[in-house]
């Protein structure tokens, strides 16, 4: 059970017993156990949002007439918006409540909500802005786990390293999360992907606002539903969203917001390295054709340039790593 008189509270002037908490459900077929979910939710938390993203089981209906929680309230879709954008609209629901702490779950039954208290505590205690759970923090939890859905994890967890900047955050698509209202006012909500890459997407935009994000470590639950995540079918468009995320967060971060001796490593390096590869391109086509060997010096010219440049690209990522936020903005938004 949540007590909320175990946890010391922000460093703002409201305490933690005055915190206003609220859980956000987007569903989707998941008729069959959302009332199960929604009993397990503990008595401490004070509001619970259903969003019914068009689901065509009538979930949220089905919730209304069935529910006899005062705390329960529901939002329908009348069109599909993905689990970004039905979890975007419960936010902007709690936020109208003038919620503290919003608590992101799903409606399957595969997330425990004893979990939730372990997710807020850092948030109402000023550790952290965001918190997300972790399944993958001790290897005996993963024997549970379907291979497709630890293979996927690994491969996105590197990938959203990288996007992102939380080198220390992994699973990120870990959809039991916790936020503190001031930081969500400061993320552009309708700009957030509202596809299964909007976890990873919350991610590269909470480092964008500076905030800390710590990863609470929690089982993974499984029945014996097959796993729905196809590597084949998201590979090709997670990549790109990487990518551009990639390019957007070093450029606001290294060139916009700040200029430093790292930001200068990383033009230093990009470029060095392809003058490396296009001279040593260069000079050994000419040899091949020629069939005059390259001269020592011309290899030292080719070669030497990129290790310079590949140090000094092991120097940024060295930095970035260590860039990564590490002190909580909700105290001071």
């Amino acid at each position: 059970m949540l007590d909320k008189s175990s946890i010391k509270g922000s460093k703002e002037n409201k305490s933690a017993r005055e915190c206003l908490i609220a859980v956000v459900i987007p569903c989707y077929r998941e008729k069959s156990k959302i009332l199960d979910v929604l009993l397990k939710i503990d008595s401490t938390i004070d509001k619970i949002i259903v969003i019914d993203d068009a689901c065509p089981e009538k979930t949220g209906e089905y919730v209304a007439k069935n529910s006899i929680d005062p705390r329960v309230l529901v939002v329908t879709h009348s069109q599909n918006q993905g689990v970004g954008g039905a979890t975007i609209s419960g936010y902007k629901k709690a936020l109208e409540l003038n919620s503290d702490v919003i608590v992101k779950m799903d409606g399957d039954g595969q997330m425990d909500t004893k979990n939730i208290g372990k997710l807020i505590k850092p948030i109402l205690n000023g550790d952290a802005d965001y918190t997300k759970g972790n399944r993958f923090y001790s290897p005996d939890n993963l024997s549970t786990m379907p291979k497709s859905r630890l293979i996927g994890n690994l491969l996105l967890s590197f990938a959203s390293k990288m996007s992102s900047g939380y080198w220390r955050i992994f699973d990120p698509t870990n959809g039991f999360t916790a936020i503190h209202n001031k930081v969500l006012k400061e993320l552009p909500l309708d700009k957030i992907s509202k596809d299964y890459f909007f976890e990873s997407d919350m991610l590269f935009r909470l480092n964008i606002t500076r905030a800390v994000v710590c990863d609470i470590p929690m089982k993974a639950i499984y029945a014996d539903e097959t796993s729905t995540l196809k590597i084949s079918k998201i590979l090709m468009p997670f990549s790109k969203k990487h990518i551009i995320n990639v390019f957007k967060r070093i450029t606001y971060n290294y060139f916009l917001r700040d200029f430093s001796i790292a930001s200068i490593e990383l033009l230093a390096s990009i470029i060095l390295i392809l003058f490396g590869v296009f001279y040593g391109t260069q000079e050994w086509l000419i040899s091949s054709q020629t069939g005059i060997p390259a001269t020592a010096g011309t290899v030292i010219i080719a070669a030497l340039p990129i290790l310079v440049g590949s140090q000094l690209f092991i120097s940024f990522l060295n930095f970035d790593v260590n860039y990564e936020p590490d002190k909580p903005i909700h105290n001071k938004l």
